[in-house]
């Protein structure tokens, strides 16, 4: 998988992320055992990122002359371990031209389940689809819910897949009852959606969420509870992000 990896290859890329994700790897411990409380995985910088790096086979740890003690680890494991400081993994950093990076993004892609998360990198930009209906009643059974504070849009152009829409929920509490009552406002609204429209939802409190970030930071609430009184009506009109950009 590794030697099929190149830039623009997100097919080769993606079936690369889904063997870490089923394999294993062998993780450089610049200090302690395996298993020990002082063990910590050595640690590179790229382009201002940091990766631990790891070999992908007992052959790839021999050819990489690494003296130092290794632990054999799950890839799925390594990543949920990995993902939540912003560190990524870098696959055979002896190997000719360098090795792979997998950046920390795409650890919790792997973490939270390869198929449940869009490939990236993301092109992110404001909706220019016009969906009045949908975002009228959206509006107002977010207004009859109680736990939403407020919603926000984007258009998601993933590396692979059909582009889709999606809704960023602000909620007051992220408790199972108040997530239920969000899903229940979605269920009851996409009715309207034209046929063959993706509509998806994210959390605007997942702090790990390239879309949640992009709506931050550039997406103004077209629905907000707090800012216009519990009368509110739904804000109609976008923001004004920047051009679109990978994310």
């Amino acid at each position: 998988m590794l030697r099929q990896v190149a830039p623009g290859r997100y097919d080769a890329y993606e079936a690369l992320l889904r063997a870490l994700a089923d394999g294993q790897v062998w993780m450089l411990l610049w200090q302690g055992s395996p298993g020990s409380p002082d063990a910590q995985y050595g640690n590179m910088e790229v382009d201002g990122l940091g990766y631990a790096p790891c070999v992908t086979s007992p052959q790839e740890l021999s050819a990489s002359g690494w003296n130092r003690a290794h632990e054999v680890v799950a890839g799925a494991r390594v990543a949920g371990a990995l993902f939540p400081d912003r560190w990524g993994l870098w696959l055979n950093p002896h190997a000719p031209g360098g090795g792979v990076g997998i950046p920390w993004l795409d650890l919790r892609r792997i973490a939270c389940g390869l198929d449940r998360l869009p490939a990236g990198p993301l092109r992110i930009s404001e909706p220019t689809i016009e969906l009045p209906q949908f975002y009228a009643l959206l509006g107002q059974n977010a207004h009859r819910t109680p736990v939403v504070r407020a919603l926000r849009r984007a258009w998601v152009h993933p590396a692979l897949g059909a582009p889709y829409l999606a809704i960023g929920l602000d909620l007051y509490d992220t408790t199972q009852p108040s997530v239920e009552a969000a899903r229940l406002m979605m269920h009851q609204t996409v009715g309207v959606v034209p046929e063959g429209l993706p509509v998806s939802t994210v959390s605007m409190s997942d702090e790990y969420d390239p879309v949640a970030m992009w709506m931050r930071a550039n997406a103004r609430p077209f629905f907000d509870r707090d800012a216009y009184g519990s009368a509110a009506a739904p804000v109609h009109g976008y923001g004004y992000p920047p051009p679109p950009q990978p994310f």
